[in-house]
């Protein structure tokens, strides 16, 4: 590997799946099912030296494994980015026992059931809201114009971040997840602009308090005890980063999948929204497109699936690899509208699931059955092309649609 004259890790192209990935190679983001199943056919876990020795496991057992094992791996890298990559904590996501489970206590109740429950109607208002404004268009890109906006709303009703600063938090979104593994100066350059952000905006909750997360996190406390003012930060951080691109990859890949599949549009049209049909095409985007692949640092020398991982190592933990393992799925490879057995691992295992899963899942749904019923025969324009995102975050960024009204 060889670094740019700004300091950035440049690599060439991948040849060797196996032995060489590259979850930011320009191959990753459109076929990372295939690269997933062809490196299964091989061995249960791939490698590079491409960001120091790193894993990319690919079995429903070998993810297990790591995802649960917080003695020998640890979560305080939670990307596989240059060794040497500057990093800061965003708890509860890169804290690890016994310090992890006071971090989440104080996220939890924003995301519990009857709070998201409660943003139901306000999400399908803001849905509808954006489907209005495509009246008169006869193509749009899904991605521009839909699916990029859903999960800011959702996230903002919840935590209180400022809506109007969306474009900022795309941008540092961008920024985290396609160019800071690379590159130093990018990701100092990102966490410093976050931090000075976020710590306006707790220090104006010290003032002007409201009744939203934001609040909480300026006023925490564990067991009595203040929480260092640089784990607040962190707190949203997390928020922002993991609370927005997730679940427009999520929304995104479905709105393009249904595209490309109007018998199950119209099967999931035909019945009520509350019918279970909708539940389980939602589970089973989620199995089949779960846009997110954690991180553990090596922490202890171990051995998994019968690799040997050393001290100071970096492993994925590959959750959408393991969706598509066929010994933990009967047909794996087939996206099924209706399928019952589906114990899909998108959002996580083990101590990290992730938080807001219930509102991923909410806002997912919501996005689905207003789109679905507004354009129903609605078609990937085959002049243009679906572009995706790479890395931790695999997702479309541009859905070129027909809205054959």
């Amino acid at each position: 590997m060889t670094y740019g004259a700004d300091d950035r890790l440049d690599t060439p192209p991948v040849t060797d799946w196996v032995n060489d990935w590259d979850w930011l190679d320009d191959g990753w983001g459109e076929n990372a099912i295939d690269i997933w199943n062809s490196v299964r056919d091989q061995c249960p876990i791939g490698s590079t030296e491409r960001y120091g020795r790193a894993f990319m496991p690919v079995t429903m057992d070998a993810v297990r494994d790591i995802a649960n094992n917080t003695d020998d791996f640890s979560s305080v890298w939670v990307n596989v980015a240059r060794p040497d990559a500057p990093r800061a904590a965003a708890p509860p996501i890169t804290s690890d026992p016994p310090d992890h489970h006071g971090h989440r206590r104080l996220i939890l109740p924003a995301f519990n059931p009857k709070a998201v429950a409660n943003v139901e109607q306000e999400l399908r208002e803001y849905c509808r809201k954006l489907i209005r404004e495509l009246d008169g268009m006869d193509a749009t890109d899904a991605a521009l114009h839909y699916t990029q906006h859903i999960p800011v709303h959702g996230i903002c009703i919840l935590t209180g971040l400022p809506e109007g600063d969306a474009d900022l938090f795309r941008d540092w979104i961008y920024k985290t997840f396609q160019l800071a593994p690379k590159d130093n100066t990018i990701r100092l350059q990102v966490l410093t602009e976050m931090s000075q952000y976020i710590d306006g905006l707790l220090k104006d909750r010290l003032v002007n308090p409201k009744d939203d997360l934001l609040t909480t996190i300026a006023n925490a406390q564990i067991d009595g005890v203040d929480v260092d003012w640089g784990i607040k930060i962190g707190y949203v951080r997390l928020q922002i980063v993991a609370g927005i691109d997730t679940t427009w990859s999520a929304i995104g890949s479905g709105i393009w999948h249904f595209a490309q599949h109007n018998d199950e549009v119209q099967r999931l049209i035909a019945v009520d929204n509350d019918d279970m049909l909708w539940q389980t095409a939602n589970e089973e985007v989620l199995r089949y497109y779960a846009p997110v692949t954690m991180a553990r640092k090596v922490i202890n020398d171990v051995t998994v699936q019968g690799c040997p991982m050393h001290v100071g190592d970096q492993t994925l933990v590959t959750f959408p690899a393991a969706n598509h393992d066929p010994a933990a799925f009967e047909d794996a490879h087939i996206f099924k509208l209706d399928r019952e057995n589906n114990r899909h691992v998108a959002f996580g295992l083990g101590i990290h699931r992730c938080a807001g899963s219930n509102l991923a899942r909410l806002e997912m749904l919501v996005a689905f059955q207003e789109w679905l019923r507004a354009f129903p025969n609605y078609s990937l324009d085959p002049a243009k092309k679906t572009t995706w995102a790479n890395g931790q975050v695999r997702g479309p960024r541009q859905i070129p649609v027909l809205l054959n009204r």
